[in-house]
């Protein structure tokens, strides 16, 4: 399959799209019956051109790339459309025939290389096999071309981690791999599934780089599919804002950034953090005055080591902070700088090998018992994933109610009024009491969560990558609702994220972490205008958007959007 000029009525020629959809139509059957989660839609990706899908969970981006590719789960079905690769109709074709294609003409990089790769075989021998399938070269001669590819895409050591599992290389390194098998026989057009939505903000920038550049160098055709409307602005040459599986609005990237023409795509642009940047609520500092302006919790020389192998692994290397009781303090930093290890001993999950925590004046090496037990209705967390952290057994009212029986001596009645007037809180309606988390959107559980950590009354909440697993407009909702909360109830928020973009939308102060140590520290404003440190800098020009003007929006993060 070649690409074929096409002839223009003024005698101009054009090279034919790669890729051309035409009223396509994707539906899923399950006990419910058939849902239709692609609504006849029609784009076109041209050469070397690209595109990217955008839109939320549920709007049918993944379910376009998946019809594409031919790749639907069992129950998706192609109902109806045309999808043109090269001028060439592929709706329709028998998985046999699409196997033919897929790699050579078309490539598909998944989201989660974690799961997309074989834990059993070797690097190398699974980027040879796509040779092998393809009858391009086999045995030594494809894991000769398998290594080569390896360094292409940056692995260092390409020989050493042709040897290696899977389990033993990073998730950015993994990646990697899966864009040596996705480029490997050049194919037409490059199908890249939300490929860095796990990463870390600079891993996701070489990932990103890399990319670009052998698409440059191939002449691929990219089809991005996306929810970070950041990224999608800096790569893309062209938008597709897909909801509820209609296209809202196409066109070039900077005419709908600048101009957006749907109410919906104006709401995506208005909740993108990184394409806010001037976008900050008002500081806490700058609020009602505190009634105790003093630290409630104080990090001194915190050092963390664990056992490894006979020796030792220092994941925290004297760590010192300090964070205003009412405000929000961010702890910043890649996968393996120290931020989970640091929010444990914060919240009393383990004993530091040396150095000081006080929380409220208490002491936390002295806690034990009694007192430790008591000391959790303190502080309380909000982890990154609610259906992970909500038992699904469990009813909504369940959920909540839970601590009290663990903590509180009230009475039933008592505790069922606790409950309710706590979901109301969290912008929930009491018909949810009796439902199960499955039964919930992702925002919706995430507010479950909010509420269960809320129910005891804390003064403090530690919330790890608490939005990190939102969408853009679902993820502005949670984080109006943490500001409205903290305004109400004068909480205190240990906040931490690697997307440095809502960090410098929701935090008063912020630390950088970088392999345990602190590198950078000091209010928002100071550290993003102003870093010291080499790294702080790194991290802040990876955060995507830059390639536009911020986008003038509202002022405050309250009142941002409907409830998810």
């Amino acid at each position: 399959m070649t690409i074929q000029p096409v002839n223009r009525p003024n005698g101009e020629t054009q090279p034919a799209a790669v890729l051309e959809v035409s009223g396509l139509t994707v539906s899923y059957r399950d006990r419910n019956g058939t849902r239709t989660a692609v609504r006849g839609i029609d784009f076109r990706v041209d050469p070397g051109e690209v595109v990217a899908l955008v839109g939320e969970s549920g709007s049918g981006k993944s379910s376009t790339a998946q019809a594409i590719i031919g790749l639907l789960p069992e129950n998706g079905r192609l109902e109806k459309g045309s999808i043109r690769l090269n001028r060439q109709e592929i709706a329709g074709w028998p998985q046999k025939r699409l196997d033919g294609i897929r790699g050579s003409i078309v490539s598909l990089i998944p989201q989660d290389p974690g799961n997309a790769l074989n834990p059993v075989k070797t690097i190398g021998k699974q980027v040879a096999e796509i040779f092998a399938i393809h009858d391009q070269s086999s045995g030594p001669v494809a894991y000769a071309q398998a290594i080569e590819l390896l360094g292409r895409v940056g692995l260092y050591q390409p020989t050493v981690r042709a040897q290696q599992y899977p389990h033993e290389l990073s998730g950015g390194m993994k990646q990697r791999v899966l864009i040596a098998i996705a480029i490997a026989l050049r194919p037409s057009l490059i199908i890249a599934d939300e490929p860095t939505s796990a990463l870390d903000v600079t891993v996701q920038k070489h990932i990103l780089d890399l990319i670009d550049a052998l698409r440059r160098e191939y002449g691929t055709a990219l089809l991005l599919v996306t929810h970070d409307l950041g990224v999608a602005a800096d790569r893309a040459d062209k938008l597709v804002v897909l909801q509820h599986g209609r296209i809202q609005e196409q066109g070039r990237t900077g005419e709908i950034l600048r101009a957006p023409q749907s109410a919906y795509t104006r709401q995506l642009l208005a909740n993108a953090p990184s394409l806010n940047a001037g976008r900050r609520r008002v500081p806490a500092a700058a609020r009602a005055p505190a009634t105790e302006p003093d630290d409630i919790i104080v990090v001194e020389n915190l050092i963390q080591d664990f056992g490894l192998g006979g020796g030792h692994f220092r994941a925290v290397d004297d760590i010192s902070f300090r964070v205003r009781r009412g405000t929000t303090h961010a702890l910043v930093g890649e996968s393996g700088s120290g931020k989970t290890t640091t929010i444990r001993t914060v919240a009393a999950f383990q004993k530091p090998t040396a150095g000081n925590v006080f929380v409220d004046g208490l002491d936390l090496a002295c806690l034990g018992g009694e007192t430790l037990r008591l000391f959790r209705k303190k502080i309380q967390l909000v982890y990154q994933n609610p259906f992970g952290s909500l038992d699904p057994r469990q009813t909504i009212a369940r959920v909540v109610e839970e601590p009290l029986l663990n903590f509180d001596p009230i009475s039933r009645a008592e505790r069922v009024e606790r409950v309710a007037s706590t979901l109301e809180r969290v912008g929930l309606t009491l018909d949810m009491l009796q439902r199960r988390p499955h039964a919930l959107s992702g925002g919706q559980r995430q507010r479950v969560a909010i509420a269960r950590a809320l129910v005891l009354g804390p003064q403090i909440l530690v919330l790890d990558e608490a939005v990190s697993a939102l969408d853009v407009t679902v993820q502005a909702q949670i984080l109006a609702l943490l500001d409205k909360l903290q305004r109400e109830l004068g909480l205190t928020y240990l906040f931490v994220s690697h997307d440095l973009a809502v960090v410098r939308q929701i935090a008063d102060t912020v630390s950088v972490l970088k392999e345990g140590k602190v590198v950078d520290s000091g209010p928002v404003e100071a550290v993003f205008g102003d870093p010291q440190h080499p790294y702080t800098r790194e991290l802040i020009a990876a955060i995507p958007g830059k390639k536009y003007p911020p986008i003038p929006r509202r002022s405050s993060l309250t009142g941002a959007g409907t409830n998810p």
